[in-house]
């Protein structure tokens, strides 16, 4: 971490997230390392810039940004260039879990972190989060292919008959996608994925973390994780004079659907081995291929 000019006598692995890396250094910083050939090095250091700007510049407390080098940066590659650090002040906080159920009271305090944050004006950094698939190439040219074997790891072939069983499924839904991909409106600075899993209780304070999907888009970008009851949006809508789209919102939640599919069957074309991340990923891509057909 001589990045940094951080110096620390004990440096413990975190087990926490999915797809990163964490450690504790000294008791008093978070590092995250993050494999850059998943997502390009320039977009996470944009993501992290806008993130830090936010904070230092906007005031908004509530983001957990990461710390800067001396010379301004605020990730690093490391040896090899395949990964990245980022460096974040530690915060004593409890997080939740990624599809709890939070009680309105709860809710109602995210829903004023991400008002907020949506009427910060965007910092220069911020990356446009367009509401195309990212992984669409690559689902449909794996719907193509699942005649044939598929080699990379243990899940492989697994991957492929599920897919193949499901394949109407996602043509029907990529089509859906793409009827309804009309609607979105004026972009604001959006967290991406402000889910349980992403919010801290710090005793009466709300943090938000994982900002590495900070970016402009419509609001419903956010909101379709959070809000489950109309006192939900109308809150929203009160806070900043501009009421949600109920459909956009749907949209957003299919696009999630479909986004998890595309990564997943990614993740399984390519090599990989029985990790815990590989595990849990079988498991999210066969309960998501079930929601979309359910639907």
């Amino acid at each position: 971490m001589g990045e940094w000019g951080i110096e620390a006598a004990t440096l413990d692995y975190a087990p926490v997230g999915f797809g990163d890396y964490h450690w504790v250094a000294g008791g008093r910083w978070f590092l995250t390392v993050a494999d850059v050939r998943r997502r390009s090095f320039d977009g996470l250091r944009l993501a992290m810039d806008t993130a830090a700007v936010l904070r230092e510049e906007a005031g908004l407390g509530f983001v957990v940004a990461p710390l800067r080098t001396p010379g301004g940066a605020t990730l690093v590659r490391l040896d090899g260039h395949r990964y990245a650090l980022s460096v974040f002040p530690l915060v004593d906080g409890q997080a939740g879990d990624f599809g709890q159920e939070i009680e309105p009271g709860e809710r109602g305090l995210l829903i004023d972190l991400l008002a907020e944050l949506h009427r910060t004006p965007a910092p220069f950094s911020t990356p446009d989060r367009p509401l195309e698939l990212v992984g669409r190439a690559g689902l449909e040219q794996s719907l193509l292919d699942t005649h044939r074997p598929w080699l990379g790891g243990p899940f492989s072939e697994r991957a492929r008959e599920l897919v193949a069983g499901h394949a109407e499924v996602l043509r029907r839904r990529l089509r859906e996608f793409d009827r309804r991909a009309e609607r979105p409106g004026e972009p604001v600075v959006t967290h991406g994925e402000p889910h349980p899993g992403n919010l801290l209780r710090a005793g009466a304070r709300r943090l938000l973390v994982d900002w590495d999907t900070v970016g402009l888009a419509a609001p419903e970008r956010d909101l379709w994780l959070v809000a489950k009851e109309p006192a939900d949006l109308a809150r929203y809508a009160e806070a900043t004079g501009r009421t949600p789209d109920q459909a956009v919102m749907e949209l957003y939640r299919l696009r999630w659907a479909l986004d998890d599919v595309a990564e997943f069957v990614q993740w399984f074309r390519s090599p990989h081995g029985r990790t815990p991340d590989a595990e849990e990923s079988w498991d999210a891509l066969t309960a998501t291929l079930e929601g979309l057909a359910a639907e």
